[in-house]
């Protein structure tokens, strides 16, 4: 018997053995877990827009224009959209009714930016930063900056019809006018 006893207990010492090997297998698997989520992540796009306070109307107009004389006018222009832009100032449909002599050849035009608005103020042009300066058919395009939403500039324009001091020397310009489209676009 006592090989069989023996046996019995060797036995039993395998299986203790296989039943601790398991508890320690068991046992090192368990660890502290943490989670944590970010639901509801969404997107939306801003929107770019502007006014124009003479919109669809000219800035400017003067008849009976002598050599000397000089006219202005002003506009605001802001950037009404959720995004910030880059603002640009071109002329487009430039007209003169006599093409040996353009006028827009022979007018000079200053465009300045008076500055921001202050809530509702509007800004004083004194002290304006000039933008362009030159003949009214020359203009190119004209970098303005940028507009953050809810900004929005004064433009001073100034059109001068230059006098050569030489008597009659305008008189080509006798009777004539020109007309010219002033365009303000926005890039986000």
């Amino acid at each position: 018997m006592s090989f069989l006893t023996h046996n019995v207990k060797r036995r039993l010492g395998a299986l203790g053995a296989l039943l601790c090997g398991v508890a320690v297998a068991v046992g090192s698997g368990a660890s502290f877990t943490s989670a944590t989520a970010n639901p509801g992540n969404t997107f939306t796009t801003g929107a770019l827009s502007h006014s124009n306070s003479n919109d669809n109307a000219a800035i400017l107009t003067a008849t009976g224009l002598k050599p000397g004389d000089s006219v202005n006018g002003t506009v605001d222009i802001g950037n009404t959209g959720s995004a910030s832009g880059t603002f640009t100032l071109s002329k487009s449909n430039v007209t003169d009714s006599d093409a040996l002599n353009p006028l827009s050849a022979k007018l000079d035009v200053l465009v300045e930016d008076c500055g921001l608005f202050s809530g509702v103020t509007p800004p004083s042009c004194a002290g304006a930063t000039s933008k362009y300066s030159g003949k009214i058919g020359s203009m190119g395009a004209i970098a303005l900056g940028s507009f953050a939403a809810g900004d929005k500039h004064r433009y001073r324009f100034t059109v001068s019809f230059a006098d050569s001091g030489v008597p009659g020397g305008e008189n080509a310009y006798q009777g004539d006018d020109t007309s010219v489209q002033y365009d303000w676009t926005g890039t986000s």
